[in-house]
């Protein structure tokens, strides 16, 4: 009896033939390229799952010249990277999109700048195709090292530069930002502050931004940094309520530092919110269900803007290599919008 483990392998020529398509019609959906009609693609991807196609990787890297792996780069030491849910949201929504395309992600965690040359090194190594690089501080020299190393980015959030070769996926920070002080006023409060995140970040400057254009008159003492910590949150309070004592309204940059005010609230005696309302910023569920009260805050799709970043990563490598359509619009940075959800604390 023969052994079936020693049967050949199936080839993309035996999946061209099943489905009825060409071989390079068969090697374009195989290696996830755009522009095959979906009929085609469709009888395409039931022919290797009839047939337990496992595609050569060896071979296809030299034909593609990719490496299906893309760089994760973060900002931010490990003990900031997975104690604040907002970057496991984001490294989620990347993930999902490169899995569907196949794709490898390879997390670069950074401790400071004498971590940036091991990064620079990595990149220029040619070990990934892409990188994805976010939670960027000023002059932050990241970008640039990739783009020495030869390889293609998207930024996650608002760089501080403008150049038109730059792609970006952000939410629209300074309008989130108005409309929760709008939303504050609107509830009949007239002194409110804010806890801002550290301003060395575009999204901070624009939520700060955005808090004085419903503001510009604001006492400059109602206006607090944080740096984007639960303690940090708490401490900012604290200084607010020392400086105002008749503060009603807070709207905080992020919902992991409005926890903070929001524990600082209770330890002072503070009634949430029949004496001060607060509003964060992010909608991170684990954090702004299950703060008491539960939080009022200004939701940015997190998980989806991670997608996002990794597919126009992976339309900007299609492109270099000819994958896709040619009438395929314009790469172009993206600004999502933002809501307000309303909970129990404003």
């Amino acid at each position: 009896m023969s052994d079936s483990s020693y049967a050949p392998r199936p080839t993309l020529e035996d999946i061209a033939a099943r489905a009825g398509v060409s071989r390079a019609t068969a090697s374009r959906v195989v290696n996830g390229s755009e522009g095959v009609r979906a009929p085609l693609a469709e009888r395409v991807r039931q022919a290797v799952d009839e047939l337990g196609y496992v595609p050569n990787q060896a071979a296809r890297a030299l034909v593609t010249r990719r490496k299906d792996a893309v760089a994760v780069v973060v900002a931010e030491p490990e003990t900031r990277f997975f104690s604040d849910p907002f970057f496991a949201q984001q490294v989620r929504g990347i993930s999902r999109e490169l899995t569907a395309r196949d794709n490898q992600l390879v997390l670069l965690l950074t401790e400071g700048a004498d971590d940036y040359e091991r990064v620079g090194r990595y990149l220029a190594g040619g070990h990934v195709d892409g990188a994805l690089i976010f939670s960027l501080h000023a002059d932050d020299t990241l970008p640039a090292l990739a783009e020495r190393a030869g390889v293609p980015t998207v930024i996650g959030g608002r760089p501080d530069w403008s150049d038109g070769d730059t792609l970006y996926v952000d939410c629209d920070n300074r309008g989130g930002a108005r409309d929760a002080v709008h939303h504050l006023l609107g509830l009949g409060r007239r002194r409110i502050g804010h806890i801002a995140g550290r301003q060395d970040q575009t999204a901070s400057v624009d939520r700060l931004d955005g808090f004085r254009d419903v503001a510009p008159d604001a006492d400059p003492g109602l206006i607090v940094e944080g740096d984007f910590t639960p303690d940090g949150g708490a401490r900012a309070m604290a200084e607010l309520l020392d400086r105002y004592p008749d503060l009603d309204g807070v709207f905080a940059a992020s919902d992991v530092m409005a926890s903070g005010a929001l524990r600082t609230l209770r330890q002072r005696g503070r009634r949430v919110p029949e004496d001060v309302a607060v509003v964060g910023f992010d909608d991170i569920v684990s954090v702004a269900e299950w703060t008491d009260p539960p939080l009022t805050t200004i939701r940015q799709d997190i998980e989806e803007m991670g997608q996002m970043m990794a597919r126009l990563l992976l339309r900007r490598l299609d492109a270099a290599a000819g994958g896709g359509p040619a009438d395929d619009a314009p790469l172009k940075p993206i600004v999502t919008p933002t809501q307000v959800v309303v909970r129990a604390s404003a």
